[in-house]
């Protein structure tokens, strides 16, 4: 016996702007197919001018309560998962607080760019382990497009913009992989690989908000091997095998990755949710909205084992196994 974080409800949200391949042709040096080849994106969503992170979260944090069934006054912490926050402080989890009108619990923000998700369920886990919360708001939100750099054509159209969110909820299990909810976590980091992906700008440093840099060769290179390997130790620390993985739902990131990924872990791209052709890299946005889709479409099931796997700047990787 022992208390497991079930997943309650899923939502997301996505900027009305829609940003096809073709916008990036006429102003770069690009094609659509070049874009599509490498990285599978074929479109993505930019925020509008005055829109902002903690917005698009609070918009995918009242889709997931509704689909729970929840108030906002039924939630007892909100961890956002962000590189993008509005501002440097406070925290985008303490504005989502208060758009929804919370004046319980408590709200904080983790930053592990776009491992951000995974490390923030397994955070999120902890606090509802530990006694500390009940329910938890987990949220994924990004506006990636207010860091890239529109003239370096190997990252500007990469990435996109959008938020996803699940409430988690305390539920006694049997403590066995029969459980719904939470099974198992892996976590990783590597700071000497900071040079692979990073924001060439922040307060301490440079005073400015700067540009996304990236070794784009060297990142797939330690993504496919990190993810396999870490979405193996999630799922044997679970007690499980990758045969009873019904979906892995990756940070879409990449279409390449994604199917080496899966090839690693032996798993056919029919049991893979991909969603990276209509978002794009939304960062720690990704998992959540990947996760939204999914169930909106009927594919992700109650009672089905699901493994998310991601990996970001840092670098930071990691993977969730659960029940949903």
């Amino acid at each position: 016996m022992g208390v497991r974080a079930v997943v309650r409800g899923v939502g997301h949200y996505l900027p009305e702007r829609v940003v096809p391949n073709a916008w990036f042709e006429e102003r770069l040096e690009t094609s659509d197919e070049w874009i599509v080849s490498r990285s599978g994106i074929e479109r993505r969503h930019f925020a509008a001018p005055d829109e902002t992170t903690s917005q698009m979260a609070a918009h995918a944090a009242r889709a997931a309560l509704a689909q729970a069934g929840l108030e906002a006054s039924d939630i007892d912490a909100v961890v956002v998962a962000t590189s993008t926050p509005d501002y440097t402080f406070p925290s985008a989890a303490t504005m989502v607080q208060a758009e929804l009108g919370m004046e319980n619990g408590f709200a904080f923000d983790i930053q592990a760019v776009c491992a951000g998700f995974v490390f923030a369920l397994s955070n999120a886990q902890g606090l509802i382990l530990g006694g500390q919360a009940k329910r938890v708001l987990v949220i994924g939100a990004e506006t990636f497009s207010r860091l890239l750099d529109m003239d370096d054509r190997a990252t500007c159209v990469l990435f996109g913009d959008g938020a996803g969110a699940l409430v988690l909820e305390a539920e006694e299990g049997k403590g066995t992989v029969e459980d719904r909810g939470i099974l198992a976590t892996d976590l990783n980091s590597d700071g000497r690989y900071r040079e692979l992906l990073y924001v060439d700008g922040g307060p301490s440093a440079t005073r400015t908000t700067g540009f996304l840099r990236m070794e784009g060769k060297e990142v797939f290179r330690h993504a496919v091997e990190k993810l396999a390997a870490t979405a193996h130790t999630a799922v044997e620390k679970a007690g499980l095998t990758e045969a009873e993985v019904d979906w892995l739902v990756p940070h879409q990131a990449n279409l390449r990755i994604i199917t080496a990924t899966a090839r690693k872990m032996g798993l056919p791209m029919e049991k893979v949710v991909v969603t990276v052709q209509d978002h794009g890299n939304t960062s720690a946005a990704s998992i959540p909205l990947a996760l939204s889709v999914g169930v909106a479409e009927g594919k992700i099931r109650p009672g089905q084992i699901v493994v998310c796997e991601a990996i970001g700047g840092g670098l930071a990787w990691g993977a969730v196994v659960l029940r949903w």
